[in-house]
């Protein structure tokens, strides 16, 4: 009996490599397996929801226990294969937001170039579909690129991408926290991978440069508060309260990943056989955008500039807003013209933080 354990054992390791290859070979940076159970991390899902830390994301209440439980999406999983894909390299350079230029909007370095659920969901299929080749059998499996009801972070955690920093975000030693993640449901019985160990230590550079403080602990991020989650999640008012640390995000937010070590120093150039990175790279209008050109943008002109990118999900009305926040925190009065003509305007929403945006700019001193 010994000796069938022990080769059930290294048929299953041996299995796990060659489809962490096989996810390498497709195109992937980083590939892991984890068993497909619940864990004391995903069941924190149900402590995180219950503080109210979700905001307006109302989406990650429903099907709870299938997040705490990937078994129930899939029946008879087995194993999760986790896939990591760098979509920026580590800048040794300092915050993006270092020396800015008054009048130039940011957005998070996923988000200016090609849809990420696009390009990882692509590649997720190529993956699924060699499965069966390397199993030797029919194979029942699901992938999701933040779309289903699964903890990416936490089974890319247990699988050995890296680990769970304090800002919450998945930490890989070597590549640093600017990963896209995906995971495979699936049914087959795989040698699961070894964790990496967590290297925070006592570092609390993440937290201490959190401008709204939303990151309320270690390991714990209150969305209500994040520049991310406002900017792209909630279609409402910006909190008054806030929208002067919300600096000139136009998108989302990298302030707690480019404080953080493990992407300050750079490292060699990461091959792209397949042209992946560079369809995520940033288009150039998305660059540095320019405030007056975001503010001027028609419904139009908005569906253009954000056509097959990450970008669409603020929609026009929101990418406004968030222009008028990042007005009133520029510094540049030329943009007062630009401005008044959204306090002007027939939208209420845009109205109010035009106006919010207009006073501050005109108690600048010329």
């Amino acid at each position: 009996m010994g000796i069938n354990r022990l080769d059930t054992d290294t048929s299953t390791e041996n299995l796990r490599e060659k489809v962490k290859a096989l996810a390498m070979a497709v195109g992937f940076d980083l590939a892991g397996v984890a068993t497909a159970e619940p864990s004391r991390e995903t069941r924190f899902l149900r402590d995180w929801l219950a503080k109210g830390y979700s905001g307006t994301m109302e989406y990650m209440a429903r099907r709870v226990e299938e997040r705490v439980d990937p078994r129930l999406v899939l029946e008879g999983a087995r194993s999760v294969i986790a896939v990591g894909l760098v979509y920026a390299e580590k800048d040794s350079a300092g915050p993006a937001g270092e020396g800015r230029i008054p009048g130039v909007g940011r957005v998070a370095r996923y988000a200016g170039g090609d849809d990420y659920h696009e390009v990882m969901g692509d590649r997720l299929r190529a993956l699924v579909w060699g499965l069966e080749a390397l199993a030797g059998r029919a194979v029942s499996s699901r992938h999701y690129v933040d779309t289903g009801p699964v903890q990416e972070r936490v089974f890319a955690a247990r699988g050995g991408l890296g680990w769970i920093g304090k800002n919450t975000c998945l930490i890989h030693p070597g590549l640093g926290s600017y990963i896209f993640l995906g995971v495979v449901l699936t049914d087959l019985e795989l040698e699961p991978d070894a964790r990496e160990p967590d290297h925070c230590g006592n570092c609390r550079l993440c937290l201490d440069a959190c401008p709204t403080d939303a990151l309320v602990g270690p390991y714990e991020l209150d969305a209500r508060r994040c520049i991310a989650h406002a900017t792209i999640e909630d279609p409402g008012a910006i909190a008054p309260e806030q929208r002067a640390q919300h600096g000139e995000w136009l998108f989302g937010c990298d302030i707690c990943q480019e404080v953080c070590p493990w992407n300050r120093t750079a490292g060699p150039a990461l091959a792209d056989p397949l042209g992946l990175r560079e369809r995520l790279r940033a288009r150039e209008e998305w660059q540095g955008p320019a405030l007056r050109w975001v503010l001027d943008l028609s419904p139009e002109a908005w569906q253009g500039v954000t056509r097959r990118s990450a970008l669409r999900r603020a929609r026009h009305r929101g990418l406004l807003r968030n222009a008028l926040v990042a007005a009133g925190n520029s510094g540049d009065r030329q943009l007062i013209p630009r401005v008044r003509k959204h306090a002007d305007g027939a939208d209420a929403l845009l109205r109010e933080h035009a106006r919010w945006a207009l006073e501050r700019l005109e108690a600048i001193a010329f």
